[in-house]
């Protein structure tokens, strides 16, 4: 491993945030156990709005002013209607004190759907965006093909009352060859033996377009939802320090092991 500073801690993560000093952390990110959508060895038990509520209380408190904490959730579907818990979750941050700074969409493409047959397949979770102040480490990810690449650009902003202002490049830049990704974002899930450890992991690809997003080498990455450890290899192999936060101990040994063995997925 190098010479990185990594903490893995085993145990319930609103206890163990108790142990991270106030503003100290960079960015979280994290995938909840939302809904019971998924069982966790039996601990979806202690899941609850009362938990997720402190937990994000917790995080706004560990993170510093212009951090960022990237929640992945989504719904279940009970009798007939979608919970609607991940907005509830999303408005309830912005209460601790959180900018909702963007609500993306993780389009899995070709994931299953799960619960009612009588609507369209569900391909996508949620992913809030959630900033304490103005986010400090921006480094939005360029690799859209810009269709019109090379010509000069003729691009106009369009005000409240209707009236049209050319941008300052009208006419005489020309288009770059790729644009600012869209908050869309089409990544298969994970498909690797070692991130299929775990009944709901997301691919290291997920975790690492966040952190090179809104962290910069040598800050501190949380993910209190630790699981077999994804956040943390993107972690490794980004130059970020990172503390995870794991309930279970068997999936904690495989994020431990995946992690501490330096080796990618």
């Amino acid at each position: 491993m190098s010479d990185q500073n990594i903490k893995l801690l085993l145990g319930d993560c609103l206890e163990r945030m108790k142990e991270i000093p106030d503003g100290s952390v960079d960015l979280t990110v994290t995938s909840p156990p939302y809904d019971n959508l998924r069982t966790y060895n039996g601990n979806n038990d202690q899941w609850g709005e009362s938990v997720w509520k402190s937990v994000l209380q917790s995080l706004y408190s560990v993170t510093k002013d212009g951090g960022v904490v990237v929640w992945v959730v989504s719904d279940a579907t009970v009798k007939g209607s979608e919970t609607g818990t991940s907005f509830k979750q999303a408005l309830w941050a912005m209460e601790c004190g959180f900018r909702l700074h963007d609500t993306m969409i993780w389009n899995k493409q070709n994931c299953a759907s799960v619960g009612s047959m009588n609507r369209y397949e569900n391909t996508f979770e949620y992913m809030f965006v959630m900033s304490k102040g103005a986010p400090l480490s921006v480094s939005l990810i360029r690799d859209r093909k810009n269709k019109y690449a090379g010509d000069i650009q003729h691009s106009s902003i369009r005000h409240p009352d209707g009236s049209v202002r050319k941008t300052s490049g009208y006419g005489k830049r020309a288009i770059s060859d790729f644009g600012r990704r869209r908050n869309v974002w089409d990544i298969f899930p994970a498909k690797r033996m070692s991130e299929r450890l775990h009944p709901a992991p997301f691919p290291e690809e997920l975790a690492r377009d966040h952190i090179i997003s809104w962290s910069n080498e040598g800050d501190t990455v949380l993910d209190p939802f630790m699981g077999s450890g994804t956040t943390g290899v993107a972690c490794l192999n980004t130059g970020r320090d990172f503390i995870g936060i794991e309930l279970d101990q068997g999936y904690f040994d495989i994020a431990q092991k995946r992690i501490n063995t330096g080796a990618r997925p």
